[in-house]
């Protein structure tokens, strides 16, 4: 195989002067593959100047002896600095930590110093948000802080700290690299659109709203229509009089006619340049594979449109015209952060904002700011930061007005859950990796209906991970509850409660009967019933208000309460370690078993069949070390999901105790702990096990093209399933021996360090 050759041009830009483009030999792109396309400013309008640099950096990409991190001293005495820090900054990139950035700044305090961290979580459009706004005294007219909307709004962690002093926030960025990743999508979605002869509008939507709905550049570079402005994306469900007639875009610093133009232009000239992209690909479809323009008929319709889609993007990611287009749309969305006009932005070498940082005793001025980084009001778009944004951190004065002393909380609010049927989903470990840090964590859930799969997904991760403790639930939408026989408060709560134990039942079988029984016993005191929560206090009626009033009042005490510290059981659990095996074949079976189902190379009930194209953006994320999961396609969490239940029903049968437990809070107490132990380790073992050492495999798979790869691809990741998490037999493989060896030591470690003791039986 030939070695490939590097090399950097001159390029204009959305910046004054000359830009460098060029592959970086050591950053892989989002495939997963050596060549990352960077570009960067050369601070010179020059054309002689300008090839100068450019053959610098030409300079430099043939002779790999400078592609060292080391070599960077060495090559600010040979190269001018606009090439050395173009080159090496993204060769020193590494992984970011954005959390602690942003505790760089503001701690996050915890139990030491009096304060109990309350983790929110629930499905979208549950009302949590609107639940965090009544515990902060957020104004849902006035100050719209956080946003709130009945679809997926942000996956921003926000995180307050509620405090006497000044207000201060810090907002941390999505990597530049993860941006433009993003962004590849949505051009690569919009020219798929294109190809079907889309109306513009669709077109438009396609590129302007991710497929995921997590990342919006409608936000950043403005709507294309003025009516999906309005009712895209809004603070509330319907909008009232003020806000309707509020058209001119000046409303609350609305953007002006100008600058509204000024984006629509743009935006109009991505278009075009999408179109000419997609009539390129299309071109290249009918010349090498004889396939004209239009939708496939016939019974072999998925296979040729899956020929059709692979080969269409990867003309796309081929053509050089496309990378321009992405890196365009990279600076316009780069030159948003030039219109922050307070606070300090401080930026990476490479330029991309690493972090902002505000400090003021204005309260009004505090909201307003930080709203550029959170909002998702709709004259403001066009000017919006919100999906570029990956935490905010807040601290100040932000006190409830219904409690007499100001409370000590951290709250942290995430992403929700989503909508799914699927009854083997699992938490994303973006939250789950949270339980072990938090002192409360807070189900919310709308009490109209039974808890769906997600909210029931919550209780099973909470209760097999041994953090059952720190469980409360919040139930919105009490008011509306309506039915003959449910004419009082005392009523309807009944009716939740019914529901509440109705649910821990059907969940028996998974986490197995002493943990549900744990729950049930005082499940009834962890409950809070609200009505209105989207409303101010100060606009409910009398009875209405009081009654809410008691209710977030209860629930500020059961969360200030959370960090006294239970008596240590002394009773310790004995175990013998043979039944590890069980449990092991028991969660891989649970583990591989819908995911054939999903790969669609076997049937599970309950579990359907996912499109070729979620698989691959799955395929896609781990490939370029993105993410580990898409949407509800979270292997790993599902992994850990089922290998924690299934040590948890294992752990729940101790061979004897050090003691006897008094009671059965003492026993539960006991075993929680090695829950939690266990449920710790799992996260980083399955991360290790089924992404960090199969790389190259994921990689590989997301390479396949051609007609049938989505089946190949589909058997690779089976492959890598297969080696991950191999179902323990009679015969063990060095594989299998080895998933068991590791599995047995992480229990055996968390019941050894939580003071249990390992004996092994004559049987055994």
């Amino acid at each position: 195989m030939s070695e490939t050759v590097y090399s950097a041009s001159k390029s204009r830009s959305n910046r004054p002067g000359w830009s460098v483009s060029f592959r970086h030999p050591l950053r892989n792109d989002a495939r997963g593959k050596p060549g990352l396309r960077i570009r960067r400013g050369l601070g010179t309008t020059d054309d002689a100047e300008a090839d100068e640099l450019v053959e610098e950096m030409n300079t430099l990409l043939r002779d790999r002896t400078w592609w060292n991190a080391n070599k960077r001293v060495d090559a600010e005495r040979m190269f001018s600095k606009a090439i050395v820090d173009a080159f090496y900054d993204e060769l020193q990139a590494g992984r970011q930590d954005p959390e602690g950035l942003r505790e760089e700044l503001i701690i996050l305090p915890n139990a030491v110093d009096g304060y109990s961290r309350v983790l929110f979580v629930g499905t979208t459009g549950a009302g949590k948000t609107s639940l965090l706004r009544q515990l902060i005294d957020s104004d849902p007219d006035e100050d719209r802080f956080p946003s709130t909307a009945p679809a997926k709004t942000t996956i921003a962690d926000i995180e307050i700290v509620q405090s006497e002093g000044p207000f201060q926030a810090v907002v941390t960025f999505f990597t530049e690299f993860q941006i433009q990743a993003s962004i590849e999508e949505c051009i690569a979605d919009a020219c798929s659109a294109a190809r079907e002869n889309a109306p513009e509008d669709k077109i438009a939507e396609r590129f302007l709203n991710h497929r995921d709905q997590k990342f919006r550049l409608s936000y950043v570079l403005g709507g294309w229509r003025e009516v999906e402005n309005k009712a895209d994306e809004t603070d509330e469900f319907s909008f009232d009089e003020e806000t309707e007639a509020s058209t001119d875009g000046q409303e609350e610093g609305g953007l002006g006619h100008e600058e509204r133009a000024r984006n629509r232009k743009v935006l109009e000239g991505i278009l075009s340049r999408i179109a000419a992209l997609s009539e390129k690909a299309v071109d290249r479809l009918a010349s090498d594979l004889g396939i004209e323009s239009g939708t496939p008929k016939g019974p072999d319709r998925e296979a040729v449109e899956e020929l059709i889609e692979e080969h269409f993007e990867g003309y796309l990611m081929e053509d050089e015209g496309f990378h321009e287009l992405v890196h365009d749309v990279l600076e316009h969305v780069r030159e948003r952060f030039n219109l922050i006009d307070e606070g300090s932005l401080e930026r990476h070498r490479s330029g991309w904002p690493k972090r902002w940082w505000l400090e003021t005793g204005d309260r009004r001025q505090f909201i307003d700011q930080i709203r550029w980084f959170s909002s998702n009001f709709w004259p403001h778009f066009g000017r919006l930061l919100t999906p570029l944004v990956c935490g905010i951190r807040a601290k100040g004065p932000l006190f409830p007005a219904f409690t007499q002393a100001p409370p000590q909380l951290a709250l942290i609010d995430g992403q929700g859950l989503g909508h799914t049927p699927d009854s083997t989903s699992s938490v994303t470990t973006h939250i789950t990796r949270r339980f072990d840090h938090v002192d409360v964590i807070l189900l919310v859930d709308n009490a109209q209906q039974p808890m769906q799969a997600a909210p029931l997904s919550v209780l099973r991760s909470v209760a097999s991970s041994g953090h059952s403790a720190k469980l409360a639930v919040a139930f919105t939408h009490f008011d509306q509850i309506r039915g003959p026989s449910l004419r009082t408060s005392a009523d309807k709560r009944n009716h939740v409660m019914a529901s509440v134990l109705n649910a821990l039942s059907n969940l028996r079988d998974t986490l197995g009967v002493p943990v549900t029984r744990n729950i049930e016993q005082d499940i009834d005191e962890r409950c809070f019933m609200f009505g209105g929560v989207e409303r101010s206090l100060k606009r409910l009626p009398g009875r209405a208000a009081d009654y809410m009033r008691e209710e977030l009042s209860g629930l500020v005490d059961f969360c200030e309460k959370a960090i006294l510290p239970p008596p240590p059981p002394e009773a310790r659990p004995i175990y013998d370690p043979t039944g590890i095996s069980f449990a092991v074949r028991d969660a891989v079976s649970k583990f591989q078993g819908p995911w054939l189902a999903r790969l669609g190379l076997s049937g599970y009930e309950g579990v359907r069949k996912e499109h070729w194209t979620r698989v691959k953006a799955l395929n896609r994320r781990i490939a370029g070390e993105l993410d580990d999961e898409y949407d509800t396609l979270r292997p790993i969490a599902d992994l850990v999901a089922r290998m924690t239940e299934a040590v948890s029903r294992f752990l729940d049968n101790p061979i004897d105790w050090t003691r006897e437990p008094e009671d059965d809070k003492e026993r539960h107490a006991a075993i929680a702990e090695v829950r939690r132990a266990v449920s710790t380790e799992m996260h980083e073992f399955a991360l290790q096990r089924l992404v960090e050492q199969h790389l190259a495999e994921w990689r590989e798979a997301y390479a396949l093209r051609g007609r049938g790869s989505t089946f190949v691809r589909a058997r690779a990741i089976r492959g890598i399933y297969d080696e991950a998490a191999p179902l323990p037999d009679a015969v063990m493989p060095p594989p299998s021996k080895q998933f068991l060896g590791e599995v047995r030591r992480i229990v055996t470690g968390a019941i050894d360090g939580s003071g249990g003791e390992v004996r092994l039986t004559e049987d055994g």
